[in-house]
């Protein structure tokens, strides 16, 4: 029996003493939720405790957490000049880095660089959150070079070129979707005439199906849902959001939405028996999915000032409200998931007024919201379908990037180990978020 209680002890221990990791784009399971326990109700006198800093380069890639392991990408500039102009591309050339810091103190593992030459708008380095699966790395850059790395040490498994390999075209914001593991396979949104989307094996980088063409891939990842009897990739590219068989690429069904620019960013997100997808300019749809087959039932369409319509980062939905950073004017947006009707809007995350593009990206936890705004700010947040309340605010990073003339950080954060992994173009930090 003492044997039994003490292996039963040793057990919960695990349990409870278990850090959850953040090992790709929006959370372990890609929807943006926070499961630890033990997290702050609001942050002490001074902000939070800064743990380590790591020096880092330009990018906007967020960081991975995997075990003892934090994984971000950047890019040393070695010529040429970033002007920001959202009409125009820069030519850059450098480096781009996969980096591989210790989770508990921040030094250096290993580092694995590439040339890499530039010609994009908002030049300022990768986009992609790089993704951690089963000890390897799938890293993509801004111009499209696709590398599957060994976790441990970093060595090259096996890479792929968007551009030379499917005749692709780099996105005047680059290439920007997070790779999803789906089982076998990592699917990838491409581009070139077939190709929008590209499934590899993720061991070794066979090709094991393409499909779509678009008249521009768009910005969005791949998101994954289990509907109608079937899993289903949603490929959300510059024409409009299409359900693909992860399995075999085969189309199930197609809904239109043509973005100002292409700018189909914000990742569609399922709840319940509906779908929501949303891109640049005002227009976003509300979806029924149908239970028996993969298909889907537009319910309802809306226009610039309805609803809400996501830009640089994803909404979260709670119940039946879509919680979402408008890409307009930079306002969190409450929005009935099954009408698109408005329930309110505020600035108060940013600085109390409109912001072109302005950017928070938003995770829950339990019954809060954690943001961290463009400004270099970790917030503490409550969201209701009656309003915003803030609990708590600290300054954590400077804003060393540049939008319309302010100083802005846009890179998602990951949070993990009880701690928020945050960066900027100079610094990855970490913020202990954990119960003393």
């Amino acid at each position: 029996m003492r044997a039994i209680c003490t292996i039963a002890v040793a057990l919960a221990a695990v349990v409870v003493g278990r850090a959850d990791d953040w090992p790709q784009w929006m959370g372990p399971q890609r929807d943006l939720v926070w499961r630890e326990s033990g997290i702050v109700d609001k942050f002490p006198e001074g902000g939070p405790k800064v743990k380590w800093r790591a020096a880092v380069s330009l990018g906007y890639s967020g960081p991975a957490v995997a075990g003892d392991r934090v994984y971000v990408m950047d890019f040393v500039l070695a010529t040429g000049k970033i002007t920001n102009n959202p009409g125009g591309r820069d030519k850059l050339t450098g480096k781009e880095r996969v980096l591989c810091f210790d989770a508990k103190d921040g030094k250096p593992i290993w580092t694995k660089e590439f040339d890499t030459e530039y010609e994009l708008s908002f030049p300022g380095g990768p986009r992609c959150t790089p993704t951690v699966h089963d000890g390897k790395v799938y890293a993509l850059g801004a111009e499209g070079h696709f590398y599957c790395l060994d976790a441990a040490k970093g060595d090259v498994n096996w890479k792929k070129d968007f551009k030379a390999e499917y005749g692709a075209k780099t996105p005047i914001w680059g290439f920007t979707a997070h790779p999803l593991v789906v089982d076998n396979k990592v699917i990838c949104v491409v581009g070139g005439d077939g190709s929008v989307a590209v499934a590899f094996d993720r061991n070794n980088g066979k090709e094991l199906w393409k499909a779509l063409t678009a008249s521009e891939q768009g910005y969005c990842p791949p998101m994954l849902i289990d509907a109608g009897g079937e899993k289903q990739a949603l490929i959300f590219h510059g024409d409009g959001l299409t359900s693909l068989d992860p399995e075999t690429g085969k189309d199930y069904w197609s809904v239109a939405l043509k973005t100002d620019y292409a700018m189909a960013i914000a990742a569609p997100l399922r709840a319940g028996d509906y779908l929501y997808f949303s891109g640049y300019a005002g227009k976003s749809v509300g979806l029924k999915l149908d239970a028996d087959k993969p298909a889907v039932t537009e319910v309802w369409r809306a226009s610039r000032g309805k609803a809400v319509a996501c830009d640089n980062s994803t909404p979260i939905i709670v119940g039946d409200v879509i919680y979402g950073n408008d890409g307009t004017n930079g306002a969190i947006i409450a929005a009935e998931l099954k009408t698109g009707k408005r329930l309110w809007e505020s600035f108060a995350h940013i600085n109390g007024k409109p912001a072109g593009h302005g950017t928070s990206f938003m995770v829950r936890h339990d019954d809060r919201f954690f943001l961290f705004n463009e400004r270099g700010e970790l917030l503490i947040a409550k969201m209701t379908p009656k309003g915003y309340e803030e609990i708590s605010r600290a300054k954590i990073l400077d804003p060393t990037n540049t939008c319309f003339g302010r100083k802005v950080v846009w890179a998602a954060p990951a949070f993990a180990h009880k701690c928020a992994f945050l960066r900027n173009d100079k610094e990855l930090v970490c913020v202990g978020l954990g119960k003393e």
